[in-house]
């Protein structure tokens, strides 16, 4: 296996992104963050039943065969948030950009939530694409006015938090089809919610943070994600957990996302539309992302659909 080799993207804002690629082979884009997590923030990660080296592990499960190009995204969009930029064209750009870094011609992509929409975006845009995996969000079915209407509610709380008059201030939110690792943190709202009580949960995000995924969903208003798929050649597979159904309480919109229906609901239409499809028994948003879970569908597919490349 190669050792990793690091370099700095210019992304479509003009920002800079930290890249990372390791071992020989066709080339894979993992939008994670390849360094595990350490002390506070690892003992809150593991609360949460988050893997503090969730990109790690990811990398070193595909390394000794594919090339892989690790790159915190969500990370940075965070840390330096886009809220007026933060498109699925950028996002799209800004894949290519990693993958022009990394002289991929060609590669593979696999994202999970909201980067895992990201990837169908790309997918539209984009012939280079060796394969596509998207977990923890349907291919088609998407639940695109519900996040909309969790982001905005989310902003409105980044703008005005409890006991806040709001005063006319307008909307424009943030997250994505559920918590991904980041967010559990700046947002601490949990991925099951069997036990949790959600009025005492706390917002911790940024009004630009926040807005940058309004921009997103926004942007997303009216996308027809079945008349898409004709578009899609290179082989594809999605998966996510069969309890992924998050429910959020008054505070943001009362909305129900339902991660799991159309994959369990549409399957023989996904599958009739070229899409190889997995659903985890009983597990939820957080649970289906974990290394130990994804590993063992993403590894063996990506050796069959990558076979020869």
């Amino acid at each position: 296996m190669s050792e990793a080799k690091l370099t700095e993207v210019k992304l479509h804002d003009g920002s800079g992104i930290e890249v990372e690629a390791r071992g020989t082979g066709p080339v894979v884009l993992l939008p994670v963050n390849p360094r595990p997590a350490e002390g506070a923030k690892a003992e809150e990660l593991r609360r949460w039943g988050m893997d503090p080296a969730l990109g790690r592990s990811l990398v070193d499960g595909l390394a000794d065969a594919f090339r892989v190009v690790a790159f915190d995204y969500e990370g940075h969009v965070l840390a330096d948030p886009k809220p007026d930029s933060l498109t699925p064209q950028a996002i799209a750009d800004d894949i290519l950009a990693v993958a022009d870094a990394a002289g991929a011609g060609r590669f593979a992509y696999y994202g999970y939530s909201w980067l895992a929409l990201s990837g169908l975006q790309l997918a539209i845009r984009t012939d280079r694409l060796s394969a596509l995996v998207m977990g923890g969000f349907p291919p088609i079915g998407g639940p695109y006015a519900q996040m909309l209407r969790v982001t905005e509610a989310t902003h409105e709380l980044a703008v005005s938090p409890p006991g806040v008059e709001t005063s006319g201030t307008e909307t424009s939110g943030t997250d994505a089809s559920g918590w991904t690792a980041q967010e559990a943190q700046d947002v601490q709202v949990p991925r099951s919610t069997d036990d949790y009580d959600w009025s005492a949960s706390e917002m911790t995000m940024t009004e630009p943070q926040t807005r940058q995924f309004v921009t997103l969903y926004r942007a997303l208003r009216g996308f027809d994600d079945r008349a898409v798929q004709a578009r899609l050649t290179c082989p594809r597979l999605c998966f996510a957990g069969s309890a992924d159904t998050i429910t959020y309480d008054e505070r943001w919109g009362d909305v129900v996302v339902d991660i799991a229906g159309p994959f369990t609901g549409r399957r023989a239409e996904l599958e009739s539309l070229g899409w190889e499809v997995r659903v985890l028994d009983g597990l939820d948003h957080t649970q289906a992302m974990q290394p130990g879970r994804v590993l063992p569908i993403l590894r063996p597919w990506l050796d069959s659909a990558l076979a020869g490349r």
